[in-house]
């Protein structure tokens, strides 16, 4: 069992929580300057973490951690038996730009009326009758992105991955909420090489 520096407690796992963090982001796509501002901490900090990343895990690129499917050993999901159900559910999920995350909230709650889920940095999430909306601060995108709900991502990414899907991600934890429950997702393209997604919930405990 690995020692996470002198008087620090014994940890388990292939990386640090820190590590995990930053591999969790960059598999979720986001640059090492946005990693670094969505964690408050330094760029050459998050440069050294996936350094320690790729090395520990013997990776040799950054597309290769995106594709990499590792599960932290904290993670609800890794105590959780594999179910195996690799059918795609309802469309869970849809992703739209916006120029002010704040705004937008208050405008998607006061004016829609769509009840609040939770905001999380630039990331705002509203209920439409049982399908999310996902809402993201920047540059408005052409394209809105569809999420299918699995049970089990990871045996959906891997029968999909089998049939030829072009995955640009591995399934990643985006979000621990405060049960414990986790979210997490991964991404393909369809054959014009638009995104789509893979979501799933576990819970926690």
């Amino acid at each position: 069992m690995a020692r996470n520096g002198p008087g620090r407690p014994p940890r388990d796992d292939l990386l640090t929580p820190a590590e995990w963090a930053v591999v969790e982001f960059v598999r979720h796509g986001l640059t090492n300057r946005q990693i670094a501002a969505r964690r408050r901490v330094s760029l050459d900090a998050v440069k050294f973490h996936v350094g320690n990343a790729l090395g520990k895990l013997g990776l040799a690129s950054r597309a290769e951690l995106r594709r990499w499917d590792g599960v932290r050993r904290d993670s609800a999901l890794k105590r959780r038996e594999e179910i195996m159900d690799t059918q795609l559910g309802r469309i869970g999920q849809i992703a739209r730009t916006v120029s002010d995350i704040a705004a937008s909230e208050v405008w998607y709650r006061e004016v829609l009326g769509l009840p609040h889920l939770f905001t999380f940095g630039e990331m705002a999430f509203f209920d439409c009758g049982g399908t999310r909306l996902y809402l993201q601060q920047g540059a408005a995108k052409p394209e809105s992105i569809l999420y299918f709900e699995v049970p089990d991502i990871h045996a959906a990414h891997r029968t999909l991955n089998d049939k030829g899907a072009e995955f640009v991600s591995a399934p990643h934890m985006i979000h621990r909420h405060a049960d414990g429950s986790e979210e997490w997702m991964a991404f393909f393209n369809d054959p014009d090489g638009r995104p789509l997604a893979l979501m799933a919930r576990t819970a926690g405990g």
